[in-house]
């Protein structure tokens, strides 16, 4: 059979699918680490909100039992205060991380599309090459049948003519 004319095509296009099937495998990777990272975060504004929540029970507790006044309990507000400073913060930094895993899922689809497109290509080339060996088949399997009738043809030339004689 003769060599397929689109072979270095054909190679390409494969490399090109393992490729984009890497680089769809890695956003994917990355994808999940994102979410990962901002479920840590969100799990972090929980404990955070809880812990606020125990130490402020906890120091007013201390504070009935010590009987402190207006200064204790000021404190008390400024300690609760900057405990939720730092739960918007975090609370900051889990809307960010959502901006940044949003990204990374339309990162993920496009590379997916790529992927996709990627595969398409290789099966329209391997579609081809299928259909180029059935032709050259074809075309050996009708030259083998002209020249088995060619020599069929000779032989029985051949016979006729000795049977005239």
């Amino acid at each position: 059979m003769p060599a397929y004319r689109l072979q270095t095509l054909l190679e390409m296009r494969q490399r090109a699918k393992e490729a984009a099937e890497q680089v769809f495998s890695e956003a994917v990777r990355e994808v999940a680490r994102q979410e990962k990272e901002q479920q840590r975060l969100e799990q972090d504004l929980e404990n955070r909100k809880a812990t606020r929540k125990q130490r402020i029970d906890l120091y007013m507790q201390e504070v009935m039992a010590r009987g402190s006044g207006v200064s204790g309990l000021n404190a008390m507000n400024r300690y609760e205060q900057r405990l939720k400073d730092e739960e918007a913060q975090v609370a900051l930094e889990i809307e960010r991380q959502k901006e940044v895993v949003k990204r990374a899922k339309k990162t993920m689809e496009e590379k997916r599309q790529e992927m996709a497109q990627a595969a398409m290509d290789l099966k329209a080339i391997e579609k081809h090459k299928e259909n180029w060996q059935k032709q050259v088949k074809a075309e050996r399997q009708a030259r083998e049948e002209m020249n088995q009738e060619e020599i069929g043809n000779a032989l029985h030339l051949a016979r006729t003519r000795r049977e005239q004689s």
